[in-house]
């Protein structure tokens, strides 16, 4: 059923109430949540997997990024399209199926390459929920209520990356003791690969709890000339883009070097406590998960109440203020971190540093569901996430990874090269965002102007 089609048809029915609008935020953030744990978990394991499989750290930094990025990108624009077009329920339970199945499958990787390509099939699973689900959240809040709903969304980044190093630490300290384990059908196999199998399998019920959500009705849909919501073709749907591309190319590539620095910090946080400060797995896992929880889910849940804020206020560019603000408080605090002896000073400035990085977040993704049509949302979201994974998935692991083996030639080294891909990247996050401020007023004033609400 066309998005059009499915208006008309079910224009009669009753809007959804606040409580199960929260449901279903609740519900898709669980689902986040559990695919950032699949991608995450690998952070905990570099040892063991250097040690079994015999890689550097740059190979290490494209198992985390390149592996995982590629087709997450790649896949996200066909499945964006496939959510303004078909039903986003079944698109993602689907979704959750496929990349349950290949974390799974990474436990029995034997080379860099099958690991590397068991990786992609992970993040092709995981390229398909959140355009369905920025689509899913924008029909049922109004657009004052939207960017607090998409930052409690996305605080599924660090929920997951959190429970992935709590939960995680606490699985590889006590793998440590046990170096193989043996399984029916696989075998005896070394611990670290159990991990994998345990992170998968919660995926699989998920799926089933996709079936809980209803489809609502599509909202703020491009009106014909005849004032109706208007079927677009994929070649109108681009022109749609073309009509605000400096908003959509400041706030993705802005959103690039945001992430970059946030995977920077995950995918190698542990190390960097491991190496520099003598910690354990666990221990590293439990100092970063607290950061994560209340500093990064404070300070997503903190940019979507400000945005909200100014927009009830009239302010029509609130995200953009609040990205601005995230970027200089992240060039102030972050970099500073990974940089001092003593490691209570370390945490403080990455507690404070995370909590700016994460102001960004949320009120980004709301902030482009607000000034594009229905229609296009689906495909809006598959391209803002293609720009910010090909670039900050890809490059946030891999050059601490790159400056070890090539500028410094000393793992120890992982507190400067971190600092370094984290300062850079929040430096040209202002610069982005500065340059998109004051085009995205305009665009918004375009979407009240040419769309119809349901």
């Amino acid at each position: 059923m066309s998005p059009a089609s499915a208006t008309t048809t079910r224009a009669s029915q009753p809007k959804a109430s606040l409580g199960y609008a929260w449901y279903v935020v609740i519900v898709l953030t669980a689902l986040y949540m559990l695919s950032f744990v699949d991608r995450t978990i690998l952070s905990l394991l570099v040892g063991s997997i250097k040690r079994d499989l015999g890689i550097s750290d740059t190979r290490i930094g494209l198992l985390q990024g390149l592996s995982f990025a590629l087709f997450y990108t790649i896949m996200g624009l066909p499945l964006g399209r496939l959510a303004d077009t078909r039903s986003r329920r079944n698109l993602i339970a689907a979704c959750v199926v496929v990349w349950s199945f290949f974390t799974g499958a990474c436990s029995i990787a034997k080379s860099f390459w099958s690991l590397f390509f068991t990786r992609i099939g992970v993040g092709v699973g995981e390229a398909g929920l959140s355009p369905a689900a920025y689509s899913l959240i924008s029909d049922y809040f109004p657009p004052e209520r939207l960017g607090v709903a998409i930052s409690v969304y996305y605080m599924g980044v660090f929920l997951g990356s959190s429970l992935a190093l709590l939960v995680g630490g606490m699985v590889v300290d006590t793998m440590a003791r046990i170096h193989t384990v043996t399984l029916p059908l696989l075998g005896t196999i070394a611990s670290w690969r159990v991990t994998f199998l345990i992170v998968g399998a919660p995926g699989l019920l998920g799926a089933l709890l996709v079936y809980t959500i209803k489809e609502p009705v599509r909202k703020n849909m491009l009106r014909s000339a005849q004032g109706v919501a208007a079927q677009l073709s994929f070649g109108q749907a681009l022109g749609q883009l073309r009509l605000r591309w400096q908003s959509l190319a400041g706030i993705s590539l802005g959103m690039v070097f945001q992430s970059m620095a946030n995977y920077a910090l995950i995918s190698w946080g542990p190390t960097y406590f491991s190496r520099v400060h003598g910690w354990t797995a666990g221990q590293s896992g439990r100092a970063l998960a607290a950061i994560l929880i209340t500093a990064g889910c404070g300070g997503m849940y903190t940019g979507g109440r400000l945005s909200d804020r100014w927009q009830r206020r009239g302010l029509d560019e609130a995200p953009m203020r609040v990205m601005v603000l995230g970027a200089i408080g992240t060039i102030v605090l972050l970099p500073i971190g990974t940089l001092l002896a003593d490691v209570r000073w370390t945490l403080a400035f990455l507690f404070a540093g995370v909590f700016a990085l994460a102001l960004p977040m949320g009120i980004s993704a709301a902030a482009l569901q607000r000034i594009f049509p229905n229609q296009v949302r689906g495909v809006v979201s598959a391209l803002y996430l293609f720009v910010l994974n090909i670039g900050g998935l890809s490059l946030g692991p891999l050059l601490p990874g790159l400056f070890n083996d090539y500028l410094f030639h000393n793992g120890k080294m992982i507190g400067y090269s971190l600092s370094i891909t984290m300062g850079g990247a929040a430096v040209l996050m202002l610069i982005t965002f500065l340059a998109a401020y004051r085009y995205y007023r305009a665009h918004y004033q375009l979407m009240a102007a040419t769309t119809v609400a349901a």
